[in-house]
């Protein structure tokens, strides 16, 4: 079996159709691939069920259907006490599924009505990731009577995606099998990760059944799997030469003394990732809570516009953060044209979260129209609270069919790299790149801890890592540390454990990442 963070690129159905149409057109007939498959599907129903014990497999007329009678064969043949029931009329199967049926000695059984009671192990080999219409009808009671098998607690095998889950958009289309887990092949697709697809995979199983790898260079991917290998190459690396400033140097900015605690954790978060200083900017009331508190990080005071624009005049100063308890306000637009426009002798980089980005609800044209007056490196990471009141009323980006799309569409807009928070973070950049998280643990739940995200990510950009690697790695890392700590952490724990990951990702004594 593969691993997906090794193999990160994300195929949607319409580009794993070519693959497979790439693969026969280089000589691979498609049967050979069909068997590979249901041997595969087979091999993980094998380690689910009980030693001989009985399998009911649910198919569909087309290659999906096709890969569940190759995997009724081959159990059949293991031992195993197979019933195979078929949605659909066998006489109007056409091509490979066609064959694969054929090759199946059994009964086929009707599947409207299929009794699954005896059985130990379900297979859902329904419909596949290019499903284009919603579930109805007897499928629909299908897939109802599947899910009554898992709700008994009996596992569930679906082949390549659950029935009624879009491979590309992760939406349910009509209803949806939940399975306990899935065999799908070569790539992982956008829905096996994006919710609410990811949350009725179950466990993911990425099977190798011969697909040209060189089919990838024809269709270049441009979305991918969150994992390091998709950043690790542009991470920062210290040599012998290296001291703290030309490691780079973040700015925060705090809000008033009693918002002061966000700006905290992103400025730790910024320095534990490796920036070569981290400084709060803090409001002049906010300068005794500010200095009580920290040690390495250090505060600098500032009042109005004016004395913002002096801070970020220290030609070291080549990354900011504006928004972590910053308060919603002209204030704060204030804060973010000055980041954005104001002349600097060395590129800046800029992260917006939080109150940054409310303070522009409704006007996200006027904040891209600041991003673009001197095209610095920008990253803006609202959870979906923030995104909608940001771009409330640009049908545009709202109304995309999936998650990914309105990332996309948004950092198109913006013309920012696009951290669009949740369980399934996508990271999106305005050319079309995006990185779906993987492996992001729910107890990242918790109050301050996209405070620290946003940190990670301005520390990265202190390090001069470019801005698309920038915010996946800060995602990554964000999420490695929280399966570091496990139950019960809180959002100041986060930095705490970078160290530590940091230190096990780390490829030798002188790479950072």
């Amino acid at each position: 079996m593969l691993d997906p963070r090794r193999r990160p690129e994300l195929l949607t159905p319409a580009e794993m159709a070519e693959v497979d149409r790439l693969t026969i057109a280089a000589g691979t007939p498609g049967i050979t691939l069909m068997e590979r498959a249901g041997l595969a599907v087979a091999g993980e129903a094998a380690r689910m069920a009980p030693s001989r014990g009985r399998i009911a497999i649910l198919c569909g007329p087309g290659g999906n259907g096709g890969d569940g009678f190759v995997a009724a064969r081959l159990l059949e043949s293991w031992g195993y006490r197979v019933e195979l029931a078929l949605l659909g009329d066998r006489a109007r199967m056409r091509g490979d599924p066609a064959l694969a049926a054929e090759r199946w000695r059994g009964p086929v059984h009707a599947g409207e009505g299929f009794a699954f009671d005896a059985a130990d192990l379900v297979i859902d080999a329904l419909y596949g990731a290019g499903l284009s219409r919603d579930i109805d009808d007897s499928a629909l009671r299908c897939v109802e009577a599947i899910n009554a098998v898992a709700r008994s607690g009996r596992p569930v095998l679906s082949v390549d995606t659950p029935s009624g889950v879009d491979g590309a958009t992760g939406q349910v289309r009509g209803a949806a099998v939940q399975a306990s887990a899935v065999v799908t092949f070569f790539r992982l697709k956008p829905g096996h990760l994006l919710l609410p697809g990811r949350a009725l995979c179950g466990r993911l199983v990425l099977a190798d059944i011969g697909l040209s790898e060189r089919a990838l260079e024809t269709i270049a991917p441009r979305a991918f799997v969150n994992a390091p290998a998709i950043w690790r190459a542009a991470a920062p690396r210290l040599d012998a030469f290296a001291h703290k400033y030309t490691r780079g140097a973040a700015l925060i900015v705090s809000g008033p003394a009693h918002r002061t605690g966000a700006a905290r954790l992103a400025a730790r978060a910024a320095l534990r990732v490796g920036a070569g200083l981290a400084t709060i900017a803090s409001p002049p009331d906010a300068v005794a809570a500010n200095s009580a508190h920290s040690t390495a990080v250090m505060v600098a005071p500032f009042a109005g516009l004016a004395g913002f624009a002096r801070l970020l005049a220290d030609p070291r100063r080549n990354a900011a953060l504006i928004g972590p308890g910053a308060g919603v306000g002209e204030a704060t637009r204030g804060l973010v044209a000055v980041a954005l426009t104001e002349p600097s002798a060395e590129p800046r980089a800029i992260v917006l979260d939080a109150d940054a980005l409310t303070s522009f609800a409704g006007d996200a044209g006027g904040l891209a129209a600041l991003i673009a007056r001197e095209g610095r490196a920008t990253i803006v990471t609202p959870h979906q609270g923030e995104f909608v009141r940001l771009f409330r009323g640009r049908a545009e980006v709202l109304d995309q069919s999936s998650k990914l799309g309105r990332a996309r569409a948004a950092a198109a807009a913006l013309g920012a790299v696009v951290v669009l928070k949740g369980a399934d973070t996508i990271v999106a950049a305005p050319d079309g790149r995006a990185a779906i998280g993987f492996d992001l643990p729910p107890t990242l739940a918790t109050a301050g801890s996209g405070d620290v995200l946003a940190g990670l990510a301005c520390g990265l950009l202190a390090q001069r890592m470019p801005v698309f690697e920038a915010a996946a790695a800060a995602v990554w890392l964000h999420g490695a540390a929280a399966r570091a700590l496990g139950p019960g952490l809180i959002a100041e724990d986060l930095p705490e454990a970078l160290p530590g990951v940091l230190s096990e990702l780390s490829s030798s004594k002188h790479s950072v990442l």
